[in-house]
C-alpha cells in the first residue's frame, strides 16, 4: 500500500513540503519537539534521517548532525523510542530516511517490522542496490510502507525506466549533483527531467538535495513536482543557538517555506 503517495495525492496544497532532520540531533528531546513543530509549522510529510558515519550521499550539515547524534548514543533502538513518543501527536506522516548498512546490521525483516510499529509510513534508502529492491518492496508491502526509490540527474534513460517500473509509488529525485547541502541555485536542468519522467508515468515526484530558501522553492514549485525536501537548511536552523531559539527558528523557517509554496503555487 503506497501510504505516502496516496497522501500526496490528497493534499490541500499544490505542492508538499517534506523537512528533513536528523534523529537525535542536537539531543533526542529537542529532535522530539523538533517534530511536533515542523508538524505545526506546515510540514506535510517529514523525513527522520538515521545517523550514519559513513553518509556518502550527505553534505557537511548532515554529516555533523550524524556524528553528534552518534556521539550522544543515538542509535535505532534510541530511534524507535523517539517515533513512539512523537508520531501519536503528528498529522504529517514519517518517512525514514536511512543508508542500507544499519539496516542490514538490525536485519530488515526486523528493521522495517520496528519502524512500521511505531507508525512510520515511508522508507527512502538512498544506496539500495536494484538487485534489492524487489525484496525490500515485498517486505515494505507486508508492513504497510511505503518504499521511495532515488533518481539522480545523472541517471541513464535506460536506468531511469528500470527504476520506474520496479518504483511501487513515489519517486525522489536529486535535484543536484553531488551530496546534500546548501546551494545558491537550482540546477535548471532538472525541468527537463522532471517533464521526462512525468511523460513516462503518473508517479509522483519528491525534489530533494540543495533546495533551502523560498527564493528557490519559486522556481520549482510550478514544475508539477508533487513534493519539495529540504534538509540541510532545515538543520541549520538549529545550529548554534540556545535550546528555545533552535525550535523558534525552525518553526519559521518551515512557516515561510509552507507560505512560498502556496504563494507560488496558486
Amino acid at each position: 500500500m503506497n501510504v505516502i503517495t496516496n497522501f500526496l495525492r490528497n493534499k490541500t496544497s499544490s505542492c508538499a513540503l517534506v523537512p528533513f532532520i536528523t534523529a537525535g540531533y542536537p539531543n533526542i528531546n529537542t529532535c522530539i519537539q523538533a517534530l511536533k513543530v515542523l508538524d505545526k509549522k506546515g510540514a506535510d510529510v517529514i523525513e527522520l534521517g538515521v545517523p550514519y558515519s559513513d553518509a556518502l550521499a550527505d553534505g557537511p550539515v548532515i554529516q555533523e548532525a550524524s556524528q553528534i547524534a552518534l556521539k550522544q548514543g543515538v542509535y535505532i533502538e534510541q530511534i524507535l523510542y523517539i517515533l513512539k513518543t512523537v508520531i501519536p501527536h503528528l498529522n504529517a506522516p514519517i518517512i525514514i530516511f536511512t543508508y542500507y548498512n544499519p539496516i542490514l546490521a538490525r536485519g530488515v525483516d526486523k528493521f522495517i517490522r520496528e519502524i512500521a510499529t511505531v507508525g512510520v509510513k515511508g522508507l527512502i534508502i538512498p544506496d539500495l542496490p536494484l538487485e534489492e529492491v524487489d525484496y525490500i518492496i515485498k517486505l515494505c508491502d507486508l508492513y504497510t510502507i511505503e518504499l521511495i526509490l532515488f533518481i539522480a540527474p545523472t541517471s541513464s534513460e535506460s536506468r531511469i525506466k528500470l527504476i520506474l517500473s520496479k518504483s511501487p509509488g513515489c519517486i525522489y529525485l536529486v535535484s543536484s549533483y553531488g551530496v546534500t547541502g546548501l546551494r545558491d541555485d537550482i540546477n535548471l536542468e532538472i525541468k527537463h527531467i522532471v517533464d521526462s519522467i512525468k511523460s513516462k508515468t503518473n508517479k509522483l515526484i519528491m525534489l530533494g538535495f540543495g533546495i533551502n530558501n523560498p527564493h528557490q522553492i519559486a522556481q520549482i514549485v510550478n514544475w508539477n513536482i508533487d513534493g519539495i525536501v529540504v534538509g540541510s537548511a532545515m538543520i541549520k536552523q538549529m545550529t548554534g543557538k540556545l535550546p528555545q531559539e533552535k525550535l523558534d527558528s525552525l518553526g519559521q523557517f518551515c512557516q515561510e517555506l509552507k507560505l512560498s509554496i502556496n504563494t507560488e503555487g496558486v
